[in-house]
Parts: C-alpha cells; sequence; structure tokens
C-alpha cells in the first residue's frame, strides 16, 4: 500500500492557486482510479482509496490524502493516515508546488531538505523524518519582487490553464511510474 499526499490548502477560495497543484494531482489520481473522497473526522483530511494497475492480485492498493488543514500544518493529517494505515516513509509521496522550478518542470527524488516549503516542514516535523518521495511540481518564481507567499497563493493566469492541465497530467504519471517502476526509471523519464 502507498500513501500518496497533495499538498494545499482547503476551501473553494484556495483551489486554483499554485500552491494546491498538489490537491489537483491527487485529483487527477482519484479520477484515473475512480476512487471518491470521504472527510472522516478523526483524520483531518479528505481520503480517497483505490488501486493502480492491472485489476486483480497484481494491483497495488493507494490511499489518496487531501488534508484538511492549512499548509503549514499538513504534518498533522500526514502522521494521522500513516499511523492508520500502518504506512512507513518508504511509501509516502508528497506532491507538492517548486518555485524553483518553471511550469513544465518535474522533479521525483527521495528525502532531502524542505526549501523552505511550509508544509515540508510541517510534514518532516510530525514524522521526524524527510525520508520520503517528493513529486516537485513547478510553479516558477514571482516576477518582479512580488512576495513569493502572495505569488502561491494566487491562481494561474488564463493563459497558462492548458500547460497546468498537461502537468498535472504528468505528475500523476510520474506518480504511477514511481510506484510501478521505482525511482531510478521514474527520475530518468520524468525530472526536467
Amino acid at each position: 500500500m502507498w500513501l500518496i499526499v497533495g499538498l494545499g490548502n482547503p476551501g473553494p477560495g484556495y483551489v486554483d492557486n499554485r500552491h494546491n497543484i498538489g490537491f489537483r494531482v491527487i485529483d487527477e489520481l482519484a479520477h484515473r482510479t475512480g476512487a471518491r473522497f470521504a472527510a472522516p473526522a478523526r483524520m483531518r483530511a479528505e481520503i480517497a482509496e483505490g488501486r493502480l494497475g492491472p485489476i486483480g492480485p497484481d494491483s497495488t492498493r493507494i490511499v489518496l490524502l487531501k488534508p484538511r488543514t492549512f499548509m503549514n500544518e499538513s504534518g498533522a493529517a500526514v502522521a494521522k493516515a500513516t499511523n492508520y494505515f500502518k504506512i512507513k516513509p518508504d511509501r509516502l509521496i508528497v506532491v507538492h508546488d517548486e518555485l524553483d522550478l518553471d511550469l513544465g518542470q518535474l522533479r521525483v527524488k527521495h528525502g532531502g531538505g524542505d526549501n523552505g516549503h511550509n508544509g515540508l516542514k510541517s510534514i518532516r516535523k510530525s514524522l521526524s523524518t524527510g525520508d520520503y518521495f517528493r513529486v516537485r511540481v513547478g510553479v516558477g518564481r514571482p516576477p518582479g519582487r512580488q512576495d513569493p507567499a502572495d505569488f502561491l497563493l494566487s491562481n494561474f493566469p488564463p493563459r497558462e490553464a492548458d500547460e497546468v492541465q498537461i502537468e498535472i497530467g504528468r505528475a500523476a504519471d510520474a506518480v504511477e511510474s514511481l510506484i510501478g517502476s521505482g525511482l531510478e526509471r521514474t527520475q530518468s523519464s520524468y525530472n526536467s
């Protein structure tokens, strides 16, 4: 079993923000697998269970998670889910926005620092480790002197809508590849 977490902020005002691209990738994976979200109060998250791969004993069970906490408290929901489903960090994939990558760039990695990302900091604090898989989806740097927080909490412009959808699909493909083919093969196929 794998736990796949998308990072973002809950609520309709944040849906299309750059900071919520992790949620959108999780929604794409739910769509692909036919999984439906529920929001058990004790979990502090929206959770959907599904399977990847061919129907039958060779399919892989997955749990998709979107924290119902704000970004800087994401770790609480991730810790609850890892405990409940008995998932170790080597079966955890976190999908998140990345300022240091342009839109159209993607990086898959294992472990590493938090690079100032409050969601990753919260997960590290709650799990006492940063040794889990990450799918970093590029959203680009803010123009000029715009505050990075304001940039992340703004929507992608309409002219980028098609490219954003392509990247959401690529990130979902990378998650599936990571589970099915491993880190090295996924990195060689998707890291740009």
